[in-house]
């Protein structure tokens, strides 16, 4: 069984990618997570402190949650917005202004709902504002309690995602960006395809795809459940056990010859920068604020390892061949994480 996206002339020049963690997305696949087991070297320590936190959520809400999120099988689009800019309160509000077309649509893919949810879902199927003013509280207090402490490195790791499908883009034009979301994603050109629960052709006709890289979608792409809607695909990020800790929370590795030559925190700014990127992006992958970024970025800059160059409001920096050359002799092994879950988030 698989996932196939046929692609045409047209949508291989649509290909978009957004511009930070989907909070729609994020919170429909951490909440599936939270109650999976698969993958506790990366997800358990995560799940144990958002577990804890999510004690003082109010009960209502999380079974408001796991009715419209199972853990099998389809969850509705609607909760899944697509966003120009990814926010907060542009996902809670877009998912208030839902259509009760929409609403009724998306509801017919969940089992019958719960004694206690047969009220609340006959009122939402018709877009009744307190059934649905109860899904953006419960959307708020969940992403308060498991995702906010722990949003800044979601931040870091879909910038260094992001940087990663840029630089494929540039060397290799639209069909390397495609390769380049292997293994999980497979480019046999004109399909994308990938494993997936079920059998199931989409068709992009012209509409291009939005590309949404998440932290807590896992081994599997996800899509939206109507091929009508505008094609969206969320797919991993790489990402290992201790992500959810700043690099400034993680104990040097033994034998780091660079943080020993550069320090620590501006060596840690080096390997983030050979892939290209923005201030604002460097101080939210290494975890210290912009002024503290900018200047790392002008030590370096000064030293010849990085150039700078203006773009609008922004400066980008990316590696001279010096900087280059000093990464590829001083390969460092992965630091070991010293802290837990709770004290990197409490510092994100």
């Amino acid at each position: 069984m698989g996932l196939r996206l046929h692609f045409t002339a047209e949508d291989l020049s649509r290909i978009r990618t957004v511009s930070g963690p989907d909070p729609g997305w994020e919170i429909v696949l951490s909440f599936i997570q939270l109650a999976a087991v698969q993958a506790p070297a990366v997800f358990g320590p995560w799940r144990a402190a958002a577990r804890a936190r999510l004690r003082s959520l109010r009960a209502p809400h999380l079974r408001l949650l796991r009715y419209l999120v199972p853990q099998t099988g389809a969850f509705p689009d609607f909760l899944t917005p697509v966003q120009a800019v990814p926010c907060l309160k542009s996902t809670v509000d877009a998912v208030l202004s839902t259509p009760a077309e929409r609403l009724r649509k998306d509801l017919a893919l969940l089992p019958a709902p719960p004694s206690w949810a047969r009220t609340w879902a006959s009122t939402l199927a018709d877009a009744d504002r307190t059934a649905l003013a109860a899904i953006g509280e419960a959307l708020h207090d969940y992403h308060s309690a498991a995702l906010a402490p722990v949003w800044p490195r979601l931040q870091a790791l879909v910038d260094a995602d992001r940087a990663q499908r840029a630089r494929a883009l540039i060397d290799h034009g639209t069909e390397g960006l495609l390769r380049s979301l292997g293994p999980t994603l497979r480019w046999r050109p004109p399909v994308l395809e990938a494993d997936y629960p079920v059998d199931r052709d989409l068709y992009l006709n012209g509409r291009g795809l939005l590309l949404v890289p998440s932290v807590f979608c896992w081994r599997t792409p996800v899509t939206l459940v109507d091929p009508e809607l505008r094609p969206v695909l969320v797919y991993p990020v790489s990402h290992e056990a201790g992500w959810w800790l700043r690099p400034a929370d993680r104990a040097p590795a033994e034998g780091d010859r660079l943080s020993q030559l550069l320090g620590h925190s501006r060596a840690t700014a080096l390997r983030v920068i050979q892939d290209g990127c923005t201030t604002g992006e460097l101080a939210r992958r290494i975890g210290v604020t912009a002024p503290t970024a900018s200047q790392h970025t002008a030590i370096l800059r000064e030293t010849g390892l990085i150039i700078s160059v203006r773009c609008r409001n922004t400066v980008l920096h990316t590696l001279t061949p010096l900087g280059i050359d000093l990464l590829s002799v001083n390969l460092a092994p992965q630091p070991k994480a010293r802290s837990t879950i709770s004290r990197g988030a409490a510092q994100s």
